[in-house]
């Protein structure tokens, strides 16, 4: 496959099956990335990535804390707690962020990015109406790049990292047409 760049067109079409018809009503809802330090990363995706907090879950007698953020408006976040669960459970694409409470006064703790060996996850992917603008705030807030929209080969997008060293893809919608053909 490595020769030919992936499968042929055939070989995609044979290998993608029709979903079974109960997958019909199936949405992408959640990734969960582990975090080290909360205030952190809250900050990261709200201040930086403009994301929302949706919703706060604690489990105390498991000594973990999820924050589930995504891009809604606030003033449509439930008040009702059994109406904010179901309907945080029901936004498509959200970032579930867990910690493993004192997990922050733990020097030696870093969790794989899944870029380093061995690899294995890579990254979340932003879009963004104008990447080199949002690169201009990503360098104003010090944000740690890993690819700027004019370096490496495929330009016009861009590679940043959260706190925890996680891999996040920063893209226009418009221009990955031109981008495919680099």
């Amino acid at each position: 496959m490595a020769d030919r760049g992936g499968l042929s067109d055939e070989a995609v079409t044979a290998a993608c099956k029709e979903g079974d018809p109960i997958t019909k009503d199936y949405m992408m809802q959640q990734t969960m990335l582990r975090v080290k330090d909360p205030a952190r990363s809250l900050d990261f995706y709200t201040r930086i990535l403009g994301m929302t907090l949706l919703q706060k879950i604690d489990f105390p007698s498991m000594r973990f804390t999820l924050y589930f953020l995504g891009y809604e408006e606030k003033l449509d976040i439930p008040a009702d707690i059994k109406e904010r669960t179901a309907w945080t459970f029901s936004r498509r694409a959200t970032i579930e962020l867990t910690h493993n409470w004192g997990s922050e006064l733990d020097e030696s703790l870093s969790y794989h990015n899944g870029n380093n060996e061995p690899r294995g996850f890579g990254h979340i992917g932003i879009a963004v109406p104008d990447v080199h603008a949002a690169c201009k705030l990503f360098e104003e807030q010090k944000v740690t790049f890993v690819k700027k929209p004019d370096s490496g080969k495929m330009k016009d997008l861009a590679f940043i990292q959260d706190p925890d060293g996680y891999w996040i893809e920063i893209l226009s919608p418009n221009k990955m047409v031109s981008l495919m053909s680099q």
